[in-house]
């Protein structure tokens, strides 16, 4: 298995090392993105945002290089992100929780992210998107 972001101090390589660094990060971000935009099987977490989509691109580049273990981007700009407390304005239940994965899991496959990173990274970013959920249903 491989070690997740949040353990610091091992030889092993970060999800971001595996996944191929910042390009990659971006890449999948904004498929991440179009996605979302255009399926129908993410208008319900398409509501949430605004119509311009550049903000919320960026944000999501810059904290998920540092999640994955990369620069922390996201932090040393805006600080630390208090993902739950920012998304509390927001509805999320299971199924936006499930939307926000579909689009992710969509984009990591559509990247050409490779398994078992592709798995493993889905499934360390189903945790924290299981976390935001702040609505029953």
């Amino acid at each position: 298995m491989l070690n997740k972001p949040q353990e610091p101090g091992t030889s092993r390589a970060t999800f971001f090392e595996l996944l191929g660094g910042v390009e990659k990060v971006r890449e999948v971000v904004e498929r991440f993105y179009d996605i979302m935009d255009s399926d129908p099987r993410a208008a319900g977490i398409r509501a949430m945002h605004a119509a311009d989509l550049t903000e919320a691109r960026e944000k999501l580049f810059m904290f998920l290089t540092g999640w994955t273990g990369g620069p922390q981007l996201y932090i040393e700009r805006y600080g630390h992100p208090f993902l739950r407390a920012k998304h509390l304005p927001f509805p999320v239940d299971e199924s936006a929780r499930d939307q926000w994965m579909y689009c992710m899991i969509k984009a990591m496959h559509d990247t050409g992210v490779k398994e078992p990173v592709l798995t493993e990274l889905a499934e360390a970013l189903y945790g924290v998107a299981d976390f935001m959920r702040n609505r029953q249903g």
